[in-house]
């Protein structure tokens, strides 16, 4: 068996990254890291005690007042700088996300070119979105401005599907903007953005402006908790999200808290259904359903959406499964030994509640890797959206196909049958009925002819209900989040 050119094999115990240096933890608990194809263990991660997360933020609160004194044009320099690296190694994340996530090789280079578009918005919101206004003679001899400021020391809290990604949908922002931060990267996969901290410490950024602990709940409830610490920004489960949010509330911090899902895809009357089938593929089973955009519900409307049905479960079972450093491999494994007890845990409970299991794959064997965490499509039939299948969120390969008589059922399914919020999608050659979607559908993220609807760098990443905790929503919205204004009234 070829290690398909992995990045390295045993990646040790690893250290934080604090004012500028790379150090031990004082921990004696770690946790095993895996490589969930192969079932072996890759690296150990410190689960840091909460006086670590203190002396991070105090170093990050000590940073902030000489990295928001430099000049705009200096600290877009560091962010050039910041893209330019990531160019140079962006392989190497995405090898490495692979290893340690499952996800396949495309998927991760996807998520890697995804966080480089991040660091390239934020160079140029740098110099736009952080002005303030200014109105002379607001009265007789009194002019008005509007001053917009960083606020200081923020926590980034990552998850662990998109486990570069996701944090930098927040970190160049903040760092453009004047903002210092303290990062805690999945314990899960803690490895890629372990490698982009190397790459962070080449750009040489000043002593404790961006840092980064490792830990588990005691860790991210010790930043959240933190008096220096200014807001949190955080990317995971709805129960998890929902318990940070409240915990950040409590001590009266900002929070953007991206949570879970349960996303329908509709196909419409007279929907094109191989170019349906082609986008519920990805939008199903990408990141092995490892995803908050997922398409987990598949609603068709219309008798001659069966045809659909059989296609879709055809080349569903036709997913190459493997290692995902193997080029011609299209689902890898799911991310833990646990993660896939809990899948197929679903899956019996479907059956037992009387859908129709069309796909199953429960069973599927990878020959060259008998030890991993694999898991095949599971396609399900005659779901309804009270079932605990078509409910509650799964994160695997596992979609419920079920039936609506119009688009207003299909609707009404999305806004009142689920208490997600996430992302909706139709797929339909109707304008009308794409307007119509458009409008009724109750969640922050709505694909038309698009099976994951996920928004480029310089739109927010939305959500509503249990999906999301907060106000400002990630990516450009980050600006608002991380400043504040303040209205300046002189007279002369």
């Amino acid at each position: 068996m070829s290690t398909l050119q992995e990045v390295k094999t045993d990646y040790g115990k690893l250290k934080l990254f604090v004012e500028g240096e790379w150090i031990e933890s004082e921990s004696t608990n770690y946790q095993q890291v895996m490589n969930p194809a192969l079932d072996r263990v890759i690296a150990e991660v410190p689960i840091c005690k909460s006086s670590e997360v203190d002396q991070a933020v105090k170093i990050a609160n000590e940073a902030f007042e000489g990295w928001r004194s430099l000049p705009l044009t200096t600290r877009a320099g560091y962010i050039f700088k910041l893209k330019q690296k990531f160019d140079e190694y962006r392989e190497d994340i995405s090898r490495i996300t692979s290893q340690n996530h499952g996800k396949v090789i495309d998927e991760s280079r996807g998520e890697t070119r995804r966080l480089i578009e991040n660091i390239e918005t934020a160079c140029s919101l740098a110099y736009t979105l952080t002005k303030g206004e200014h109105l002379d003679q607001i009265a007789t001899g009194i002019d008005g401005s509007s001053i917009r400021e960083p606020l200081g020391a923020f926590g980034i809290i990552g998850p662990f599907n998109f486990p570069s990604m996701a944090p930098f949908w927040f970190i160049p922002i903040a760092l453009a903007v004047g903002c210092t931060l303290v990062v805690k990267p999945s314990e899960t996969t803690p490895l890629p953005m372990q490698r982009c901290f190397e790459i962070i410490s080449e750009v040489g950024f000043p002593d404790g402006v961006v840092n980064m602990v490792h830990g588990s709940r005691e860790a991210s409830e010790a930043l959240v908790s933190h008096p220096d610490v200014r807001g949190i920004c955080f990317v995971g489960s709805t129960p998890t999200a929902k318990h940070l949010y409240k915990l950040a509330g409590e001590h009266g911090k900002r929070a953007i808290c991206q949570a879970g899902a349960k996303n329908y895809v509709v196909i419409g009357e007279g929907a094109d259904l191989e170019k349906a089938v082609l986008g519920l593929i990805p939008s199903c089973f990408g990141n092995t359903g490892q995803r908050c955009l997922s398409g987990s519900n598949v609603v068709m409307i219309g008798e001659k959406n069966i045809a659909l049905k059989e296609k879709f479960v055809e080349v569903a079972s036709k997913l190459k499964l493997g290692y995902a450093l193997d080029e011609s491999v299209e689902m890898g494994p799911v991310v833990t030994k646990r993660s896939k007890e809990r899948i197929l845990g679903y899956v019996e409970k479907g059956i037992d509640e009387g859908a129709k299991l069309l796909l199953d794959g429960r069973n599927v064997e990878v020959p060259d890797y008998p030890n991993g965490y694999f898991l095949g499509s599971s396609i399900f039939d005659g779901v309804t959206p009270d079932m605990t299948i078509g409910r509650e969120e799964i994160f695997g390969p596992v979609v419920s196909m079920m039936n609506a008589s119009n688009l207003q059922e299909a609707i009404d399914m999305i806004n009142t049958k689920t208490e997600y919020g996430n992302s909706a999608c139709l797929f339909t050659k109707s304008g009308k009925d794409a307007s119509e979607f458009r409008k009724k559908a109750n969640v922050g993220n709505i694909g038309i002819n698009i099976g994951v609807p996920a928004p480029m760098a310089f739109f927010p990443f939305g959500g509503r209900r249990q999906s999301f905790f907060g106000v400002l929503h990630g990516q450009i919205d980050s600006v608002d989040f991380f400043m504040d204004k303040k209205t300046v009234i002189e007279r002369w």
